[in-house]
């Protein structure tokens, strides 16, 4: 019962802290006359409402896709249309077709803030405690939270962790979007795949992959972990291996099929709705992104040297090349644990190399890391700042610097309050601890046990040095972004500091998680078997 109780609390402070969120401003408040993402979901709305579904993705004179076209798959439209017939029996001015255009009355912004609320509590709360209610907990890395501020068990704390994320709120709840839908079937179906239930939770991803395309950031490792479990050969039953396989192509097709019926009518309509999915003519990137390209591009100019279609090219090899040795990895060793690192290093890959990549994108890997967080803290939580920090620029032009620097600061010190021991009790230790059960190190460690402590505390200490360094370079940006006044040369000069900066650590994670996959995890396994 008291656990229960814990559980209600923690998502009812989660459903506070996002209420708190939707009095600030949203995407393109009262800037004509594109407005922002706050219109591009209100308008979505006004088209699937009012034209037929063959006409959606299709540029019309009722449907001017240069005036926020649909470009999510039909999903997000069908999510749309039911938002659209709410809407119009509220208020039909809501989404009253031209005329609605730039709508921003106070009820309809408690209506659309409400929509949003609700998918959060409908989808992705569920799936965060679903995630952790299939936890393999054991009692003696319970203790490492009992001694907190809070007195959380460590399932309350990784729970509140994942819903507290500030980069996820201030996106859905703040700049205005729906990303807790398709994140929220994402973390259901990993759940589901991590307990072998590979069909419904292949239905999920599928689902989820058809509400944002931007989930191919985590199609291959599903696809490798189901292939490594299931590859004729590998199991005791090869029949029933094919057999699976065989269900699972057939789920997922026949989900696919569904869900795009509506555009299979004729091979035009098909063609026309994807091409909208995957817009190359917006070039390799846009607004100032934490990628490679975006660096890159400050010394060496790529759309000026390369067409759009040559970078699409460049950008699918780096991809491929960068996400493969964790794919392998994963196929060679589908366990639970590489395949949430797994689905880091994938979501990691495509958003540094990928083309037309949004700095948003970066939840796709955050959410997959707050999966991993109990299993590697000091990593993870630094990662989960820095990805907050990422998007600074974007919150600084919806005017949410408030909430970007009150949520920064509320998470860093909540999450240090709840895992008091996250700067000594990390992987790196873990395994140099592990490392102590071999026969030689043992014996070397019996020897001069002194030394071994002072490594230990020097590497504790460098890597708590290095923590510090890389906070006081997010304060110092945070702060110059805002107050200060870019050179009239340079006018992009600070969010372009941030992308930097940003890739800069995310290609550090990047390298760092692919360890902890590749060559960490064998570790692991071997210091185990010696003990």
């Amino acid at each position: 019962m008291q656990g229960k109780l814990q559980l209600a609390l923690i998502s009812s402070f989660a459903i506070f802290l996002r209420c708190c969120i939707t009095h600030h401003s949203h995407s393109g408040e009262s800037k004509p006359p594109i407005y922002g993402d706050y219109e591009a979901q209100r308008h979505w709305q006004e088209i699937t409402l009012n034209l037929p579904s063959n006409k959606w993705y299709i540029n019309t004179t009722d449907n001017d896709l240069q005036y926020w076209g649909l470009d999510y798959p039909p999903l997000t439209a069908y999510h749309s249309l039911l938002l659209g017939h709410i809407a119009t029996r509220i208020d039909p001015s809501f989404v009253k077709l031209h005329e609605s255009r730039g709508l921003e009355s106070a009820e309809h912004k408690h209506f659309m803030r409400l929509t949003v609320l609700i998918a959060d509590i409908l989808v992705y709360v569920p799936a965060i405690m679903y995630f952790v209610a299939n936890l393999h907990l054991s009692s003696k890395s319970c203790r490492s939270t009992e001694s907190n501020v809070f007195q959380f068990k460590k399932r309350d704390a990784v729970i509140l962790t994942a819903l507290i994320y500030p980069g996820l709120i201030l996106i859905d709840h703040g700049h205005f979007q729906y990303n807790c839908i398709s994140l929220g079937l994402f973390v259901a179906a990993a759940t589901l795949v991590m307990q072998d239930s590979f069909i419904l939770g292949s239905v999920l991803f599928v689902l989820a992959l058809n509400y944002k395309q931007m989930e191919l950031y985590h199609a291959l490792p599903f696809f490798f972990f189901i292939l490594g479990n299931y590859t004729p050969g590998k199991t005791k039953s090869r029949s029933r291996s094919i057999r699976m396989l065989t269900c699972i192509s057939i789920t997922v097709l026949s989900t696919f099929g569904i869900t795009w019926m509506p555009f299979l009518k004729s091979k035009d309509l098909f063609f026309s709705t994807a091409l909208r999915l995957f817009p190359l003519s917006r070039g390799v990137f846009e607004d100032k992104v934490a990628n490679i390209w975006c660096a890159i591009n400050v010394i060496c100019k790529l759309r000026h040297i390369f067409t759009n279609a040559q970078l699409a090219t460049i950008c699918l090899a780096t991809t491929t090349c960068a996400v493969l040795p964790s794919c392998i990895k994963l196929y060679l060793s589908p366990t639970k644990k590489t395949f949430v690192v797994s689905l880091i290093n994938s979501a990691l890959a495509f958003f540094l190399f990928s083309f037309q990549v949004h700095e948003k994108s970066i939840l796709l890997a955050a959410v997959p890391v707050l999966l991993h967080f109990h299993n590697d803290p000091l990593p993870c939580f630094w990662f989960l700042i820095i990805s907050h920090f990422s998007m600074l620029p974007l919150f600084i032009k919806d005017e949410l610097y408030l909430a970007y620097l009150g949520t920064m600061v509320f998470y860093f010190f909540s999450v240090s309050c709840m895992w008091p021991d996250i700067f000594h009790n990390n992987k790196t230790n873990s395994l140099l601890n592990k490392d102590k059960s071999k026969g030689r190190i043992q014996q070397r460690y019996k020897k001069d046990k002194s030394l071994s402590n002072l490594l230990k505390y020097n590497k504790r200490t460098y890597l708590f040095i290095a923590f510090c360094g890389s906070m006081l370079g997010v304060s110092v940006l945070s702060i110059v972004s805002k107050f200060v006044e870019p050179p009239k040369k340079y006018p992009d000069l600070f969010p372009l500091l941030v992308s930097i900066y940003s890739c800069g650590h995310f290609l550090i994670f990047f390298a760092y998680f692919n360890y902890v996959q590749l060559f960490a995890s064998r570790q692991e396994t071997f210091a185990n078997k010696t003990k």
